[in-house]
């Protein structure tokens, strides 16, 4: 496996996105919910560059066997807040074919949010089949298989602190 992202250079981008995130919702009390597994580290991470009152959520869903996406969405835990009315900032691993955050997107909205705000640590572009853009992204990167710091290959290489490119 060869580094793709170092520690360090996650570390910053989480100080970035969490600087632009704490002057787009100064003021306010955001619910920033965590897509489990895979962006557990950096939400961690994320909410100790957040200088603002939030609240904390987990919401679980799964897309992928292997490395490979199925295509849909299953909602396996659920929030535990009620969003109607709510700023919600939604805090994902990677977007890739655009699947996952475009369905969890459709279903958020059914709840009636005053906003919602996706998040991604990475975003892998040249995988879209559905059209996603989320509205914080810490790096771009081309149609690699990444692992670490919260990505997984069949659950495994999670603990990583750096982000790794998974050579087959």
């Amino acid at each position: 496996m060869k580094v793709l992202i170092p520690h360090e250079e996650i570390v910053d981008i989480c100080k970035t996105i969490g600087n632009q995130l704490t002057k787009k919702f100064a003021g306010k009390n955001p619910i920033v919910s965590c897509v489990l597994k895979g962006a557990a580290p950096f939400h961690s991470e994320l909410m100790k560059h957040l200088d603002m009152q939030i609240e904390a959520d987990y919401i679980q869903v799964k897309s992928y066997v292997g490395t490979q996406s199925t295509g849909k969405i299953n909602i396996k835990k659920d929030l535990d807040f009620d969003i109607a009315g709510r700023d919600v900032i939604i805090v994902e691993d990677i977007v890739d074919t655009g699947t996952t955050l475009s369905c969890l997107k459709t279903e958020l909205e059914k709840r009636n949010p005053n906003s919602l705000t996706f998040v991604a640590l990475l975003d892998k572009p040249s995988r879209r089949k559905i059209e996603f853009e989320a509205d914080f992204v810490g790096k771009v990167i081309e149609d690699l298989f990444v692992v670490g710091f919260g990505l997984d290959y069949n659950e495994q290489y999670r603990n990583l602190k750096d982000i790794y490119i998974l050579e087959n």
